[in-house]
Order: structure tokens, then C-alpha cells, then sequence
């Protein structure tokens, strides 16, 4: 495979670097957990203690769809926070993924996160990277927001690998 920075002519420079980031750690994940069977993507590792590959989707796609709209400066529609939420469960733990759903059906659902992200970014201008928004009990500018989610998408493919690797070591 062959990685790059792919450059989005409807967008500003910078806001295409830092999308860019976004997206080839996005088009990585989705190589990552091509043909991942259902049993696969419910599987939570030695013992059950861990998050499954079909939680840490899930919560990759809110926390994505939370940043796009901290970057547009809009609440969360109540329909989106129901059908990609909530961030944590009841108990504190990143929430489950319905019964019977496949690795298409999560990724499909993270995809439509990923390309209205896409449609913010090309409606943003350079200097705006610089704008500071709200982050949760802090603030952040929508450059550095942007920059992490491109991070927190990596961070946890260590863990989406980590959980392949058991999956295949268990079999």
C-alpha cells in the first residue's frame, strides 16, 4: 500500500494538510479491518476485558462526529448523538454495537461521519485553524481538534491490530 498526503484542491493549504492527516489515517483503518467476520469484530480479547474492534469503530466515528461539529460551531443533532452515541455507556465503558451488525455496516456508518467531515473542511479557510472553540471543560483551536482526531484515530488502530492479532492467536 502506498501512503501519501493526498491534496484536496477545494480546500485551503492548511486545512487540507491537517485534513489529509485525517484521511490517510481513515483509508488506513479501513485496510486494517477489511474482512473482519462478525465474531471477529464482538470479540474483546483474552478474558473478555477489552473493547471489541466494533466499540472502538463506534467510538472513533462519535468522537469524529463530535469534533465536526465543535469545528462548525453547531450543537450535536439529538438524531446523530442517538444513532452514533453515546461516548460512554451507563457503567463508563465505551458502549456496545448492536447484535448482528457487520464490519460493513460499522464502517459504512463511519464513513458518512468521514465525509461530512470532509464537506466542513472545505468550507473552512486557513485562518480559522486559529479559532478557539470549546472542548469538553477546556478549549482547543479547530486546527489542534482537527490534528487529533487524525492522532486519536491512530492511537487506537494500535489497539484494532492488538485485537486481530489475539483474534487469529486464539483460534
Amino acid at each position: 500500500m502506498h501512503y501519501h498526503l493526498h491534496r484536496q484542491t477545494e480546500m485551503e493549504p492548511r486545512v487540507n494538510m491537517l485534513f489529509s492527516m485525517v484521511e490517510e489515517n481513515y483509508e488506513r483503518l479501513r485496510g486494517l479491518l477489511e474482512k473482519v467476520s462478525e465474531e471477529e469484530l464482538f470479540y474483546k480479547g483474552p478474558g473478555q476485558a477489552y473493547n471489541s474492534i466494533g466499540q472502538l469503530l463506534k467510538h472513533l466515528a462519535f468522537v469524529d462526529l463530535q469534533w465536526n461539529y465543535r469545528i462548525k460551531e453547531e450543537p450535536l443533532p439529538v438524531e446523530l448523538e442517538k444513532a452514533y452515541g453515546p461516548e460512554l455507556d451507563a457503567t463508563g465503558k465505551l458502549p456496545a454495537v448492536e447484535s448482528g451488525s457487520t464490519i460493513v455496516d460499522v464502517l459504512d456508518a463511519y464513513d458518512v461521519v468521514f465525509q461530512s467531515f470532509k464537506e466542513t473542511c472545505k468550507t473552512l479557510k486557513d485562518e480559522e485553524l486559529d479559532k478557539i472553540i470549546p472542548y469538553n471543560d477546556h478549549t482547543a483551536t479547530i486546527g489542534w481538534g482537527i490534528w487529533h482526531m487524525a492522532d486519536h484515530s491512530r492511537y487506537h488502530q494500535a489497539h484494532l491490530v492488538l485485537m486481530r492479532k489475539w483474534f487469529r492467536q486464539r483460534q
